[in-house]
């Protein structure tokens, strides 16, 4: 195979930063991007002319355009929350494999349908929660794994505050010219244009994504998963309180503290505070971050520290259980294209973690403790949190 030919569905915030992340890779090539955006689009458009010396990128308006483009191989799906499953399933069936960033879906039961859909198709996906391709993340899990903390009793996640706010009160704005915003609503609900609701502010809004909860819950709670071998399952129960705004544009959740047990008894705690992942077991604690080797704690291994010291210098060898081994999230992605390997963080994978975040959140806004089937994917005995795992779609958009 020559380069292969990437085409992006958004390109602002984290869609320029998967943008200059795949120019580091010699063996792909940006040929196409799409935004509802045309202030994104140029400015997109302007770093690939940069980058290649030339202007050969196509633009368009229409994601399902580029998804039928035959000169496209794979797609980089980075948008608002809503749009990832449609977007997803358009370009599997289109034959294209896909790049898709995390949460995986906006709730529980369009994720299922991708994954149903990608198995169909054969196509290659990568979920983006790039912490499994980080070094310290992977030893945590493996220590856990192989029993260097002994019985791990609970586990307890912290994720950041909300990095943006809105006033209490707020009035309708006029469309920005270069924003179809009737495109960017797609399947949600009809609403009134305000700044703050869509580009980077979406995140707060439920009919658009899930807050803190699926952003940087999506990662940490991803690597619960990962640590506790439940990729393809997950927690058997979940309760949760959280604070939500009483007005304003807004309406996920300020302030989270929910929790989850596994069927082993094992039990995760979640609240607001820094960004963290910290493991309790028997033998020991492992907290696992985003950090860089620390000059001034010698006990923290670029972002991983066990009390005691000695666990988190423990080398790994073939006896050992041994997770898979990416070192680049994106260059994982474009080998598993060449070869049709599974990814590193496949479809099940990227649904499961995701419907962490989507129980999570359901049991916040219910304020009672649920169960949950793992294997049925539906709570036992409980409607009202039943009719939570799936949302209508505005017309004429539809799942299938």
């Amino acid at each position: 195979m020559n380069k292969i030919r990437l085409g992006f569905i958004g390109v602002a915030n984290q869609g320029t930063y998967n943008l200059k992340a795949f120019f580091g890779h010699d063996d792909c090539i940006v040929v196409a991007i799409c935004d509802v955006d045309d202030e994104h689009l140029a400015r997109a458009k302007a770093l690939i002319d940069e980058q290649y010396g030339n202007h050969k990128c196509k633009t368009y308006h229409d994601f399902r355009d580029l998804n039928r483009d035959d000169e496209v191989d794979a797609v980089v799906i980075t948008v608002p929350d809503h749009w990832h499953a449609l977007m997803a399933i358009d370009a599997a069936r289109c034959g294209k494999d896909i790049y898709l960033e995390k949460p995986f879906s906006l709730f529980v039961s369009e994720g299922r349908r991708v994954c149903d859909v990608v198995k169909e198709t054969g196509r290659i996906l990568q979920t983006g929660s790039q912490q499994r391709s980080s070094p310290q993340f992977r030893k945590a899990c493996e220590l856990v794994r192989n029993g260097f903390l002994g019985d791990v009793s609970w586990i307890e996640v912290e994720i950041p505050p909300n990095n943006k706010f809105c006033e209490p009160t707020w009035e309708p704005q006029p469309v920005p010219p270069q924003l179809d915003y009737d495109f960017w609503l797609g399947p949600a609900p009809q609403a009134e244009y305000h700044e703050q609701r869509c580009h980077y502010q979406f995140r707060f809004i439920r009919d658009y994504s899930g807050g803190q909860v699926t952003n940087f819950g999506a990662h940490h709670l991803d690597i619960v998963q990962w640590a506790l071998g439940m990729d393809d399952s997950g927690p058997v129960e979940v309760w949760g309180d959280g604070e939500f705004p009483e007005s304003g544009l807004f309406n996920t959740a300020t302030k989270v503290d929910f929790g989850m047990r596994y069927a082993n008894g094992t039990e995760v705690r979640c609240v607001t505070g820094g960004s963290k992942v910290v493991f309790h077991g028997t033998k020991g604690d492992l907290e696992v971050k985003r950090a860089a080797a620390s000059a001034q704690d010698p006990n923290c291994a670029g972002g991983l520290i066990t009390n005691p010291p000695e666990i988190a210098k423990v080398e790994l060898d073939d006896s050992h259980i041994r997770l898979y081994d990416s070192r680049d999230h994106y260059g994982n992605f474009l080998d598993c294209i060449r070869t049709r390997k599974e990814p590193i963080c496949p479809p099940e994978v990227g649904h499961r973690s995701a419907t962490c975040c989507h129980l999570a959140n359901i049991a916040m806004l219910l304020h009672r403790r649920l169960k949950w089937d793992p294997k049925a994917e539906r709570f036992i005995g409980d409607d009202e949190a039943n009719a939570m795992l799936t949302r209508p779609y505005r017309a004429p958009w539809t799942l299938d």
